[in-house]
């Protein structure tokens, strides 16, 4: 898939959390083609500290106002300073980058789609959500955070799918882990595909495994520059192989990691 580099502008920048924004960009050009799970690269202008760019999750695209959404968490110089851009800032970015989810074919309809997210982890699923709504399917969502007060988007996730939550103090939800939730007993789903903590994603994927669940995990490695040449992001797949997340990922079966061995 080509690559752009594109000066897009900032449409609006809103405080969703003390430790999360969203940023939506526009640009003059028709956005090119974008798939859920895939990724961009941030260039960080008037930062110090921030010498290269910022991976971020397609959160959603807007066809319609031809805006792009960016669902970022502040941990660093960089995304603290994507904090404090105001509309009308001219942001530089590299897109759009890596493999995306697989999306079933037409004939599969009538399989149950689960989307799990945990913490900014719930970023890729709200694109993911659209893309099989507007495709026919029926998605269901079920996001995971500590606290009432760190679930994000719910109204967003609601216009595409049915949701499920949990929260680490029972705050919202059932009270503890998205892999403790009732729903993974009580109904069947023929696929999964997750995004979040790496432990959260792996105990996700032993459970699709055990019952025989087709699962597309969405990696968060540091991923430095987008594109293969850092060697940053590696991960060891069922090969013995390591493989650039960049490139190759961010999107991976899980029978091709070391996961389940």
């Amino acid at each position: 898939m080509k690559k752009y580099i594109l000066d897009m502008k900032v449409s609006e920048n809103h405080r969703l959390h003390k430790n999360y924004c969203l940023l939506k960009l526009t640009s003059d050009q028709q956005l090119p083609d974008m798939i859920p799970g895939q990724f961009v690269e941030v260039r960080v202008d008037n930062s110090p500290t921030t010498f290269l760019r910022r991976p971020i999750s397609i959160n959603y695209i807007d066809k319609e106002a031809n805006e792009l959404w960016l669902l970022i968490q502040l941990v660093g110089d960089g995304t603290k300073k994507m904090a404090e851009y105001r509309i009308g800032d001219i942001v530089n970015i590299l897109l759009p980058l890596g493999n995306g989810f697989t999306i079933p074919k037409s004939e599969q309809k009538k399989e149950k789609l689960l989307l799990i997210g945990g913490g900014v982890g719930t970023a890729p699923m709200l694109y993911l959500g659209a893309i099989l709504k507007n495709a026919g399917f029926e998605p269901t969502f079920l996001l995971g955070a500590r606290s009432k007060d760190d679930l994000l988007q719910i109204d967003q996730f609601e216009r595409f799918g049915t949701v499920y939550v949990t929260t680490e103090d029972g705050t919202l939800g059932e009270k503890g882990y998205v892999t403790n939730h009732s729903i993974l007993t009580d109904k069947h789903f023929d696929r999964i595909y997750t995004c979040g903590p790496k432990p959260m994603m792996m105990a996700v994927a032993k459970y699709a495994a055990s019952e025989s669940i087709t699962c597309e995990v969405s990696l968060e490695n540091t991923m430095a520059c987008g594109i293969g040449a850092c060697l940053c992001c590696v991960e060891k797949d069922n090969q013995g192989h390591h493989v650039c997340v960049c490139t190759e990922g961010p999107v991976f079966n899980i029978n091709k990691l070391t996961w389940l061995s």
